[in-house]
């Protein structure tokens, strides 16, 4: 039976990732998207596993080398584990993190997954990244987070969710600009830069069943950094952001990735 407030006849993004991703937590119309998505580009199972990896390096590298102890995660998904707090924990206990997702099957697991370290906070907040004063002001993130220091905020394959007319650009300069000195911005966005014909199939069986899918190049997405200063070794492919072992073809997944810090 489906939560309050979800109709499982629609297929829902963090769904379909968490069933390419070997989940349970999805409907039949979720499978049926995910796999429509996956004729058009049979690599996508490998694509979702990379992408994940990528957030572990990230928060890793962001506690242990950029002395980040408190995160926004917007566009969270259902929960796997390691989750991103628990990757941070594992470094700095202290470590404080506020989840935002809008589907209410992630509200539910997050309650359960979602624990915390004694030392630190894991929160979660139902919202959308259409709204980020509305998430900025929620009281939650308010008592969680200190906005006066460095916060890493992480956008994971979210962005392509945001049709053109949504002002992307926009949406995320607000959340930019609502950081401190020292925050970074860790993000991945699916591109049609490396296959435009797989990925030109995979938006048509996306936006055939209702959903909005738009991949971005390399231009467009570096323009969601702003002023902030990329870190090493860039925008690029998600597999080949700091791996680590060598990638033999980091191109084999869609997506550029890239972190950046505010100065």
């Amino acid at each position: 039976m489906a939560p309050p407030g979800v109709n499982p006849n629609v297929p829902h993004s963090a769904r379909i990732y968490d069933y390419w991703l070997g989940g349970k937590d999805n409907f039949a119309v979720d499978r049926a998207v995910g796999e429509a998505m996956m004729k058009a580009i049979p690599g996508m199972r490998y694509m979702a596993g990379e992408n994940r990896k990528f957030v572990h390096r990230a928060a890793r590298d962001l506690v242990a080398k950029e002395g980040i102890r408190q995160f926004l995660d917007i566009g969270t998904g259902i929960p796997t584990r390691p989750n991103l707090h628990e990757i941070a924990q594992q470094i700095a206990p202290e470590t404080r993190v506020v989840y935002v997702d809008n589907d209410p099957i992630v509200l539910v697991h997050a309650r359960a997954l979602m624990i915390s370290s004694e030392e630190g906070r894991s929160e979660y907040i139902s919202a959308d990244i259409r709204h980020p004063q509305d998430i900025l002001s929620e009281p939650v993130l308010q008592e969680t987070l200190d906005l006066t220091r460095p916060v890493g905020l992480t956008l994971i394959a979210i962005l392509m969710l945001l049709a053109d007319e949504d002002a992307p650009w926009d949406l995320v300069a607000q959340l930019r600009d609502a950081m401190p000195s020292g925050s970074v911005l860790a993000l991945t966005h699916p591109t049609a830069d490396f296959n435009p014909a797989e990925v030109d199939q995979a938006v048509a069986a996306a936006t055939g069943a209702g959903m909005t899918l738009v991949p971005r190049s390399k231009e467009q997405v570096v323009r969601f950094f702003g002023d902030w200063e990329l870190l090493e070794p860039g925008l690029v492919p998600v597999s080949g952001w700091r791996p680590d072992t060598p990638v033999d073809n980091p191109e084999a997944a869609y997506y550029w990735a890239g972190v950046a810090r505010k100065p």
